[in-house]
Order: structure tokens, then C-alpha cells, then sequence
């Protein structure tokens, strides 16, 4: 019955990944029907990161008082109900209603998730578990397009999606017995007796500030890159929109078979090494991106940053534990995933302004600016957790 537990944490992170790609593959469908511009779709994204940010804030508290398993329950209900909400949403500011609890519902879920997997599981299953995440990210939009492209209405692909997270929801319930029991397998006495940490408590932890701002600068290389990097092999190499247009699935492609591998590679090497890996092999892809060779230097420089994206995000989770304590790393986890929510939140249109008031051609040194400033806070994380 472990395993069937296994196996619904390996789906709950299909299903973290589901709504993610969703709005953007059916916005250019919506907003004429809501009757606002197209720039609105940011409006709604903002609202969402807001809630994940401050649920996953409040992730320690919530799991304190409730548990892995039930948090994970209820939060993915909520998606669920904001799934549906956005389904019969008829007007703009409903949309913007029920973006709060699919935020909210977004981002304890990954905290508590990522949490029990770094205490309770080997770095292989946190790399595969991720990479089932960008399998959720691939199927979210093609299950919209499905809906799209048949002439039907772009309620019904979340109406679809609302559906899988339902009965996601009905198994996780079931499930809640499992969860206790692992938990209980590997609790130590210190974390049954451990009190609550609150946030200024979190960051006065050495250590937690580095992690903290690595993670916002990860998922700003990951966010920027995955927004821009088609626009910039359009605008400075040359290379025409509708060659570039299927090369933003190379950088995803990248990460989710990255990760894949990763889990086999976390067999021999440790967290720190393979994150110290990773972020070599992202630099060596924004510098092959720089190189004037083309478009095969172009897609091989994406599909590089891909792969060294892939060990990172999961290895700093995955360490979690051992560097600060179990006893501690459900705040730190939520620390760390809400500063990840910052960075892929607000780098993404920071570049943006760089590009329109400045040039589009500057995005590799951006990358490798923020790249150099993570590698920096994880060697003096790695130093001061070492000790």
C-alpha cells in the first residue's frame, strides 16, 4: 500500500503541472470574449502568484496543524473548485475571483509535497517527481488546444482538467491513512515535539537567506528563458518565427528529460554536486546561444540551459533536510518555494523592460548575470551548511 502512496504523489505533481500551461494556450481565445486587451492575462497570473506565495508562506502552519496528506487534499479540492469557477466564468473579474484559490490551493500543495518527499524519499524520486510535473505542463495545454482546435468552447478544457483534479481530490482522501503511516515511519522525536518556526524565525536560520534568494534566481533563468529565448533567436539571429516557434519545447524538453536522467545520477553523485553540475552546463548553453553559428548553435544553446536547469530545483529541495534539519525544513521549504514564485513572477517582466528600453540581444548576459549571483549563494550556502 506504500507504493499506491508513491504512485498518488507521483500523480499529484501531474496534476501541479496541469493548470500551469493552460491560460496561455487559451487566452488568445478568451479575452475577446471577456471584452478586455490581451494584456490582462497578466492581471489574472499576478493574482495567482500572490496566493501561491503567501500560502506557501504558510505552509509550515498549515501542515503543523492538519498534516501532509490532508493539506494536499483539501488544496488540490481548491484547484479544483477554481478550475471549475474559471469554466462558467463569463466576466473578466470573475476570473480574477477565482484566480485566489487556485492560488492559494497552488502553493501549500507544492511546499507540503516537497517536503514529505525530501524527508520520506531518495533525490531520485524528487528528480522524477519533477519531471512528472513538466509532463502535467505539456498535457494541460494540449488537452485545452484539443478543445480549441475542435471549435469548442475554452470552458470545457478547464471544466476537463477541474474534472482530473476531482478525482485526484476523492483518491488523496482515501489515501490519508498512507500518509500518516509514512509519516510516522521516519519521524524522528525532535520533529514530533518541534514547535513552529514563523517566518522571521525561518530566516534568521543561517543559511536560509542564501537558499532563499538562489531559488528566486533559479526560477528567474528558468521563467526569462522560457518567455524570451524564442523572441530572441527571431529578433538576433535571424532564424524565422515559425522554425523558432516549436524551439520554446526544446527548453522544456531539456528540463523534463533532464530530470529523468538526473534521478538515475542522483544514485552516484550528491545534491550539491549535481546542482554545482547543472549550473555549468547552463552557462555553457546561454554562451553557445551567444555564439554567431546559427540556428543549430541557437537550439543546441536552449536545449543546454534545459538540461542544466533540470537537477536544480529538486537537489536544493532534496537537501533541505540535511542541511537545516528536519525539524525545520517544512518552513524552509516554504520559504524557499515562495521565493521561487517571486523570482518567476516578477524576472520574467523585469527583462522585458530591459528589452524594450534597451535591446532584446541583452537576455544571454542577463541570464548569465542572475546564473553567476545563484552559483555564488549556493557555494556560500553549500560552506556555511558544510560546517
Amino acid at each position: 500500500m506504500i507504493h499506491f502512496l508513491l504512485a498518488i504523489i507521483y500523480i499529484s505533481f501531474i496534476s501541479l503541472g496541469l493548470p500551469d500551461g493552460i491560460l496561455g494556450a487559451a487566452w488568445p481565445s478568451m479575452y475577446e470574449g471577456l471584452g478586455v486587451p490581451v494584456s490582462f492575462a497578466g492581471i489574472i497570473t499576478m493574482i495567482i502568484s500572490g496566493g501561491t506565495i503567501l500560502s506557501a508562506l504558510m505552509s509550515e502552519w498549515l501542515v503543523h496543524r492538519l498534516g501532509t496528506g490532508l493539506v494536499t487534499a483539501l488544496s488540490v479540492a481548491m484547484t479544483a473548485c477554481a478550475l471549475f469557477g474559471f469554466s462558467v466564468s463569463t466576466q473578466f473579474w470573475q476570473l480574477c475571483l477565482w484566480g485566489i484559490p487556485y492560488g492559494l490551493g497552488a502553493g501549500s500543495v507544492d511546499a507540503a509535497l516537497n517536503n514529505f518527499v525530501a524527508l520520506h524519499y531518495k533525490s531520485r524520486h524528487m528528480s522524477w517527481l519533477h519531471c512528472f510535473w513538466g509532463v502535467g505542463c505539456s498535457v494541460g495545454p494540449y488537452v485545452m488546444s484539443w478543445f480549441l482546435t475542435g471549435g469548442r468552447h475554452w470552458g470545457e478544457g478547464y471544466l476537463t482538467i477541474s474534472l482530473i483534479q476531482i478525482v485526484l481530490t476523492a483518491a488523496l482522501f482515501v489515501s490519508l491513512p498512507l500518509w500518516k503511516k509514512k509519516a510516522a515511519e521516519n519521524t524522528s522525536a525532535a520533529e514530533a515535539t518541534h514547535e513552529r518556526l514563523g517566518l522571521k524565525r525561518t530566516l534568521s536560520i543561517r543559511g536560509v537567506k542564501e537558499v532563499a534568494i538562489a531559488f528566486l534566481c533559479y526560477c528567474g533563468i528558468e521563467g526569462t528563458a522560457g518567455l524570451w529565448a524564442v523572441s530572441y533567436v527571431v529578433f538576433e539571429k535571424g532564424i524565422s518565427a515559425d522554425v523558432a516557434a516549436g524551439w520554446g519545447a526544446i527548453f522544456y524538453l531539456g528540463i523534463t528529460v533532464g530530470r529523468f536522467l538526473n534521478g538515475f545520477l542522483t544514485e552516484r553523485f550528491s545534491d550539491a554536486v549535481l546542482v554545482r553540475t547543472g549550473s555549468i552546463i547552463m552557462c555553457g548553453g546561454i554562451i553557445v546561444m551567444l555564439l554567431p553559428f546559427g540556428s543549430v548553435a541557437a537550439a543546441a544553446g536552449i536545449l543546454l540551459i534545459g538540461l542544466g536547469c533540470a537537477p536544480v530545483y529538486p537537489c536544493l529541495i532534496h537537501a533541505t533536510p540535511e542541511r537545516f534539519g528536519a525539524e525545520n525544513s517544512q518552513a524552509v521549504i516554504g520559504v524557499q518555494m515562495a521565493s521561487a514564485y517571486v523570482g518567476s513572477t516578477f524576472m520574467p517582466p523585469l527583462f522585458g523592460l530591459i528589452a524594450d528600453n534597451i535591446s532584446l540581444g541583452l537576455l544571454p548576459f542577463f541570464l548569465l548575470l542572475v546564473l553567476a549571483a545563484m552559483m555564488i549563494l549556493s557555494e556560500r550556502l553549500n560552506r556555511i551548511t558544510g560546517k
